[in-house]
C-alpha cells in the first residue's frame, strides 16, 4: 500500500463499480463507465495502476496528450495491440480516421464472458481533437460497452470540462459514475510523514498533498531539511510540479496565467491584482479570471455576514501551486544555477508571514468538517468577514448558510504562531471586531485557533491536532 496512504476510499469505490461488472450487473448491460477527475499530479494515473494492478484482469491503459487527431488513434491502436486484450491482435496493422471505428474496434476486441477494464486518461485532449467524441462515446457506450463485462474508466484534469461531460445536456450524460480524486488531506500526510499535527500542516501547504512530492519528502524531516534537499535538485518534484501544471493549463503568456502569478504572489483584491497584473485591460481582465475560475485554479470569496458585500477576494486553490507561485517559479533560474541556497534563504524570511495568511483556507475548510460537538449546532457554512479598509477583519465566521446568513453561529481569530499563544489582547481584538459584524453581538460564540495554544478561558480553543481530527476517516 506504499504510496497510496490516504486512497483506501478510493480504491474500494473502484472495486465496488468492478463487481457489478463482475457480477454481470443487470442481465444485458454488465458495462460500467466512471468519469474520474482531479487536479494535475495528484495520482489519478498511479491510482488506476493500482486498481488495475489489483483486479488481475485483461487491460488497455491509453493516456492522451495534446497531438493532433491522427496521431491520438495512431497512438491508441498501438497500445491496444501491445495490450493484454484478448483481442488485441486484430489492433496489428490496422489504420482509422475516426474515434467512432477505434472505439468500435475496441469493444470487438474485449472479452465477452470475463471481465475487463479500459483507461483512457486525460479524456479532455481527446474532446478537443474531436469535437464530437462525447456523441460518439455515448452511441458505442448505449450498443457496445454497456452489453459486455468491461470497466470504462476515464480520466481527466480539466476539472470544468469533465464535470460537464456529466451535465444533463450533454450525450454522456447519466452514463457514468462521477469519481473525484482529491490530493492527501493534511491527516493523509501526517500518518506518511510521521508528523506531528501542526507540522503536517506546514507540510500540507508545501506538498498540497501532492503524492510525488509526499514521496519525496523523508518521515520524520522537518519542513526547512526537506527544502534544503529539494531545493538543490532542479528536478525535485517541488520545483517541477508547478511548471508543469501551469504548463499543461496555459500557454506561457498567457493573460490567465499572468493573473494567477500575481494571485499567488498574494495580491488578493480585484484593484491590487489588476497593479500586479501590470494593468490588463477590465475586459481582458474579467475573461482572465472566469478561465481561472472555471479551471478551479482559484477561489472567489466573499465575506460571510447577515449583510451583502461586494468586496471579493481570490486566492489560488491547490496549496503546493500557491507555495510554488509565491517561492519556486519566480526565482527558478537561482535553483538552475545551483544556488537553491537563495531560495531556501527568501523562505525563511518570508515564512511566518505567508503561512499565517496560506493556512488560513485549510483551517476554515477543517472547521466546515468538525461535528456539532466541536463547533456550534447549525454552523453549515465557515468563512471570513473584512471590509475594503480590513477594519474589522474576522479570520472565522460561521452561520446557518452563505454567502449572506440569516445567523452568525461563531466567529474566531487564527494565531499560526511558534511561541505564541492566543492570548487577552487577540482576545480584546476579537470581541471588538464582532462588535462591528453584521449579525454579531455579545451572544456570539467565540474561538481561538492557535497552534500554540491559549492563555484565556473566554474563547473556545481549537489546537492543531483538533484540526487534524477533522480529516481522519
Amino acid at each position: 500500500m506504499e504510496g497510496f496512504i490516504g486512497r483506501q476510499r478510493e480504491l474500494a469505490k473502484l472495486g465496488r463499480l468492478f463487481e457489478r461488472v463482475k457480477d454481470g450487473g443487470t442481465v444485458d448491460r454488465p458495462g460500467r463507465a466512471i468519469l474520474m477527475r482531479g487536479r494535475r499530479r495528484v495520482g489519478k494515473s498511479r491510482l488506476a495502476e493500482e486498481f488495475i494492478r489489483r483486479a488481475d484482469v485483461p487491460y488497455l491503459y491509453f493516456t492522451a496528450v495534446h497531438e493532433t487527431l491522427k496521431t491520438q488513434l495512431t497512438k491508441f491502436l498501438t497500445d491496444a495491440a501491445e495490450s493484454n486484450l484478448p483481442g488485441a491482435a486484430s489492433f496489428a496493422d490496422q489504420a482509422t480516421e475516426s474515434w467512432e471505428a477505434a472505439l468500435h474496434l475496441l469493444a470487438s476486441a474485449l472479452p465477452r464472458q470475463t471481465p475487463s477494464i479500459v483507461v483512457i486518461d486525460e479524456l479532455p485532449y481527446l474532446i478537443t481533437g474531436d469535437p464530437y467524441l462525447e456523441s460518439k462515446l455515448q452511441r458505442l457506450f448505449d450498443r457496445e460497452f454497456s452489453r459486455i463485462p468491461v470497466l470504462l474508466l476515464l480520466i481527466g484534469s480539466d476539472l470544468s470540462m469533465m464535470e460537464a461531460i456529466n451535465a444533463y445536456d450533454r450525450p454522456f450524460y447519466m452514463r457514468a459514475t462521477e469519481m473525484v480524486v482529491a490530493p492527501l488531506t493534511p491527516s493523509d500526510v501526517s500518518e506518511k510523514l510521521r508528523l506531528p499535527a501542526a507540522e503536517a500542516f506546514d507540510a500540507h501547504l508545501i506538498s498540497g498533498g501532492l503524492p510525488m512530492i509526499c514521496e519525496e519528502w523523508r518521515p520524520g524531516e522537518s519542513v526547512f531539511d526537506y527544502l534544503q534537499n529539494a531545493l538543490i535538485d532542479s528536478t525535485s518534484a517541488l520545483v517541477v510540479s508547478g511548471e508543469r501544471a501551469l504548463a499543461a493549463e496555459f500557454p506561457p503568456d498567457a493573460q490567465a496565467r499572468t493573473l494567477l502569478t500575481a494571485i499567488g504572489s498574494g495580491q488578493r483584491t480585484r484593484s491590487a491584482i489588476a497593479q500586479a497584473s501590470g494593468g490588463i485591460p477590465s475586459t481582458s481582465m474579467n475573461r482572465a479570471l472566469q478561465l481561472l475560475l472555471e479551471k478551479r485554479m482559484i477561489v472567489a470569496e466573499l465575506p460571510l455576514s447577515t449583510r451583502p458585500s461586494r468586496e471579493t477576494r481570490y486566492h489560488v486553490a491547490d496549496t503546493h501551486l500557491r507555495f510554488w507561485l509565491a517561492f519556486i517559479g519566480p526565482h527558478l533560474t537561482e535553483i538552475e544555477r545551483d544556488r537553491g541556497d537563495l531560495v531556501l534563504d527568501r523562505i525563511r524570511r518570508m515564512w511566518t508571514s505567508w503561512r499565517g495568511t496560506a493556512v488560513e483556507p485549510v483551517i476554515r475548510e477543517s472547521l466546515r468538517r468538525m461535528s456539532g460537538e466541536v463547533i456550534p449546532e447549525g454552523t453549515a457554512a465557515v468563512g471570513g468577514y473584512w471590509t475594503r479598509s480590513n477594519d474589522p477583519e474576522i479570520d472565522i465566521i460561521g452561520a446557518d448558510r452563505e454567502p449572506i446568513a440569516k445567523k452568525i453561529t461563531m466567529a474566531g481569530s487564527i494565531k499560526w504562531l511558534e511561541n505564541r499563544p492566543f492570548d487577552q489582547h487577540d482576545l480584546r481584538e476579537l470581541i471588538a471586531h464582532v462588535s462591528r459584524l453584521p449579525g454579531g453581538d455579545t451572544s456570539t460564540p467565540l474561538f481561538a485557533v492557535s497552534r500554540s495554544g491559549t492563555t484565556t478561558t473566554e474563547a473556545t480553543p481549537i489546537t492543531p491536532e483538533d484540526l487534524l481530527d477533522a480529516w481522519r476517516p
